[in-house]
Parts: C-alpha cells; structure tokens; sequence
C-alpha cells in the first residue's frame, strides 16, 4: 500500500515539475521572447506577448508578427534588430492582408522553421525570399505582358525618353535626377498605372503644356515622342503592376515558347502537363534523387528546366540550352503560378479581366505571339529546331517554302493544326487566336523570312490529273523513306494529314517535289543527283496524283 502511495507522489511530483518545464519554456524560453525582449521604441521595452494578424475574409490567422514585430499593427520599433525592422514599402499593408498570403508558410506556428514551413507534412513552405514577386501571382494575372525583348525594348524607351525625370517607376526617378539636379515637377508614381488605369491622351495633354511653355521644366524635361516610342511606353505602363520582377519572369516564358507545349490558365498546347498552378505542388511529393541542395519546389523547377528527363524519368521535354538567368526568371514565374480563393472584394481588376472577361497574359502583337507559341518548335528565327529522340520540327520561314505558300494556307495551319502532330489547331476553342492574331502572325513569319511573298501562278487548287499508279510506285521509291509508306512522317513531315492535304494546293506540292528546301535534305527531285535520275513534270504530277488519295485514307 505504501509503495503505490510513494509512486504516486513521486509520478505527481514529476508532472508537476513537468508543468513547470512547459511553462517556463513557453512563456520565458521562446526565440520570440528574446526578439521581442531586445525590440525598443522611442517610449523604451515593447511588451512581451504573442501577436498576430487576423484576416477573416482570406481566413488567414496569422503570428509572423511575433518574431517581425516591426510588421505587427501600430508597432514603433527603433531598434536596429534586423528580424524587427518594419515591412517594405508595398501595395498591400500587411497588416491588413497578413503575411502567409503573400508569403507562404504556416501563420499559427511561433517557431522559425514551423512558421517558414521547413517541415516534412507543410504543403506550402514560405518562399524564398528572391523570389518574393512570385506571391503576386497568388492572386493577380498580369495581362498584356511582351516576350523579353519587347519588354527590354519598352524600358529602355522610358529611360531615353528621360520620363524618369518627372514619374518614379518601381523605385527608381522623381523629381531628384543624377547629380542631385532637381527638376521641380513631381508627376504620378506609375509603378502600378497598369492596375490604376491612365488617361490614353496624355501625351496630348503632355505636349500641350510643353508648347505652352508655361514652365521652364516642362520646356526642358518634355518633346515629341514618335509614334514607334509611343506604342513601346504603352507596352510598359500597361503592365505595371508593382511587381517588375514577376512581369519580366512572364516575359522570360513568352520569349522561349513553352505555350507550345503547356497550357497556362486554359490557354496553351496539350503535349505537356497543364501549368496553371504548378507552383502549388507539394514539394514533399516530388522525387528529388537527381536533384542537388536543398528539398525545395524552387530547386526541383529550376533542375528541371537543367535536365527535364534526369528529373522526372521518362519526361519528353528537351533540354533548352537556357542560362542561369533565364532559369532564374522561368523558376519564378512557375512559383507564380497559384490560385487562392478570394471574396469578390479582394479580386484584383487584372484577374477579373482574365478570368470573366477573357483578356490575354500575354501581348497578342505578332512578334510576342510567334515567341510565346512557336518558337519552341520552329526556333526563334523559324528555321526549324531539332531535339534528340525527337523528329525535327520543319523551317517555315525557308525561302522555298515561303514562295509557294499563300497567306491563306498559312493561316489554314496555323488555325486547324496537324491533327496526330505537335501543331496544334491554334485558331479553335474557347481561347483560340482570333482571325486578326492569325493574320498577323502569318504577316510576322513572312517578315522572319525576309520579307519573301507567294507566287501564284493563276491555277485552281486542284489541277493535277496524273496517274495514281506510277504516282504510288515512285512515292515508294524516293519518298516514302523520309515520309513514311502512307505519309505518316518521319525525318520529313507527315504529308499524308489530312488538313495538310486540305490547305496544300497542286501547285505548292508539285513545286516542293520539283525544288526541295534549301539547307534541308529535301532535295529537288526535278534535277539529278549522282544516286537518282531527275524526275520529269509529269512523274512528279503523278506522285501528287497518289498523294492526294492518302487524304481519302
């Protein structure tokens, strides 16, 4: 009896003590405590307590502030501790949207690697902080963005345009200009003119008061601006939205032509997985074997884009032969890549416009357009690309090819696509390009080519009448080893598709016979080589005779 009354005092004693362990260590042990106990304002020691900002409309809980607690509401510090220092300057106040909406992470945690989501069951670790911008992406759409080039091209505008002089964009220009020099106006910060909106005719209004010479400043800082530099200062303020770095990542992915393959917000090819929101993958889920430093979705995207098929076995994306920059930017863009919920009162105007209104992610002017869907397949310059273990993608901007090529048959595959291949029919669906968009890209292309224009020669679209049977026996003979017995494809292309056979004319196939391409190994058959004799013009009608029934197979 004496015994269980002796275990039961020392079992009693030693929760007690226990007790006493917790809460010392959670009321007196924390890192926060400390943060906090060094934290000063200008009236001496901030009290020592949790903190946290509370959201309930985004249904965000959160604590970051306990530890940053020069973020928390109506917090003063002075202090020079560096994890105390209030937030950046940004559009959204923190401690009205939280943090774990923007950043990431677990907001009812107060330890550090709990909180920032470095553990092994936390969906949504806190992202790097290089690539911040990419939170953005968590609830807006940028619209209307370049591919990179243009996007350079529009910056490089603003600041030879000296607009620096009067507008702060993205924390750069106002009224102090290099060397201390101040111009004495102070026009609108246009960092997020894109989002606000602007009046379309303010360079009337612009050149108007400059004219007038009211002001020795608007004299000096403002002049005619070409209608080339307008369109390009267009380009930029429509997209700015606060986050310069996200708009030059989308930028990055319009310029190397992944919409070929990937779709992204319903828009985009269907060769590879759906991107929408990539950047909410659970990291904790991906194979991380091949891939070096640390077990973060940042590091798996990036060696992606490094090695596609050493990441994910058996992936078909070819490696691109990009750079650490252009990977840097790609890798951020997919993080952006994420869709929250929100109350309509928090919706931003850009999404609303991309999602119940259908605006574009990207600038549908035609040299955008051929970076952002083509230019994967058919190179930056059109001449083709080629990838191993792949077949190659044809030049459509060869010269031979471009002379016998109409507009219209242009547009025809562009539009309906080559079902069976990687060309997709760009023109159908819901988010298909317009006629306009089309036009224009087939106007791009011809410009890509040198400026090479069709040459028609007067004939209705079906002429041929030669004879099938010899048409099959010399298609076997000298065609059918690049393009396959029915036409199928192989190192040429698939000839035998149907919407190809439906937008080619007599004409353009028995020219392609007769001239080849150039710089290809199609090589004209109408003049000999030291292993076949030319064929005559009327062999060559009666192959096109026996192609034109692969299309009724």
């Amino acid at each position: 009896m004496k015994k269980n009354k002796y275990l039961l005092m020392v079992s009693s004693i030693g929760v007690f003590v226990l007790l006493i362990v917790a809460a010392v260590s959670e009321n007196f042990l924390k890192d926060w405590h400390a943060i906090q106990g060094q934290a000063r304002t200008e009236d001496g020691p901030i009290e020592v307590r949790l903190r946290q900002v509370v959201n309930n409309d985004l249904r965000r809980t959160d604590r970051c502030v306990t530890c940053h607690v020069g973020m928390a509401p109506g917090e003063q510090i002075t202090s020079q501790l560096k994890v105390a220092q209030p937030h950046k300057p940004v559009v959204h106040d923190p401690a009205v949207m939280g943090c774990t909406t923007c950043h990431g992470g677990q907001g009812q945690a107060t330890e550090m690697d709990d909180a920032h989501g470095d553990v092994h069951f936390w969906t949504e670790p806190m992202l790097p902080a290089k690539y911040a911008y990419a939170s953005c992406g968590t609830c807006h759409t940028p619209l209307d963005v370049p591919n990179l080039a243009s996007l350079t091209s529009a910056r490089q505008a603003f600041e030879r345009l000296d607009c620096y002089a009067c507008h702060r964009l993205d924390g750069r220009g106002g009224t102090i200009r290099p060397g201390g020099n101040v111009t004495g106006m102070d026009g609108p910060d246009l960092s997020h003119i894109g989002l606000k909106g602007y009046d379309a005719e303010w360079y009337v209004s612009h050149l108007g008061k400059s004219r007038e010479g009211t002001s020795e400043a608007w004299k000096n800082s403002f002049r005619e601006i070409g209608d080339a530099d307008l369109r390009l200062l267009k380009l930029l303020l429509d997209t700015q939205m606060g986050a310069p770095k996200l708009i030059e990542a989308r930028a990055q992915f319009n310029s190397v032509g992944c919409t070929g393959c990937h779709a992204v917000s319903g828009f985009g090819g269907q060769n590879g997985p759906d991107l929408s929101r990539v950047g909410e993958r659970d990291p904790n889920q991906l194979n991380f074997r091949n891939v070096p430093g640390e077990r973060t979705l940042s590091n798996w995207i990036a060696q992606h884009f490094r090695s596609p098929a050493s990441t994910v076995p058996g992936s078909l994306m070819p490696a691109l032969d990009l750079n650490e920059q252009e990977i840097d930017l790609l890798t951020m863009y997919m993080l952006s890549l994420r869709r929250r919920s929100l109350p309509d009162i928090f919706l931003p105007k850009d999404r609303v416009k991309a999602m119940r209104f259908g605006e574009r992610e990207f600038l549908t002017e035609p040299a955008t357009l051929y970076s952002t869907i083509c230019s994967s397949c058919h190179g930056a310059s059109g001449k083709g690309a080629r990838f191993p273990g792949n077949p190659p993608n044809p030049s459509i901007t060869n010269p031979d090819f471009l002379a016998i090529a109409s507009d219209d048959y242009l547009y025809a595959t562009i539009a309906r696509g080559r079902p069976g291949r990687p060309m997709l029919a760009w023109g159908e669906g819901e988010k298909g390009l317009g006629e306009a968009e089309i036009r224009g890209l087939v106007a791009f292309i011809r410009q890509l080519g040198g400026g090479v224009q069709f040459a028609s020669d007067g004939r209705p679209a079906r002429w041929v009448s030669g004879d099938v049977g010899t048409g099959e026996r010399l298609f076997k003979a000298n065609c059918a080893g690049c393009h396959g017995v029915t036409g199928g494809g192989g190192e040429g292309p698939a000839i035998g598709n149907a919407n190809f056979l439906t937008a080619a004319t007599d004409t353009f196939l028995v020219e392609t016979i007769s001239r080849g391409r150039t710089g290809t190994i199609m090589q004209g058959f109408s003049t000999p080589t030291v292993v076949r004799p030319a064929l005559t013009r009327t062999e060559i009608e009666s192959i096109v005779a026996f192609i034109r029934t692969l299309e009724k197979k």
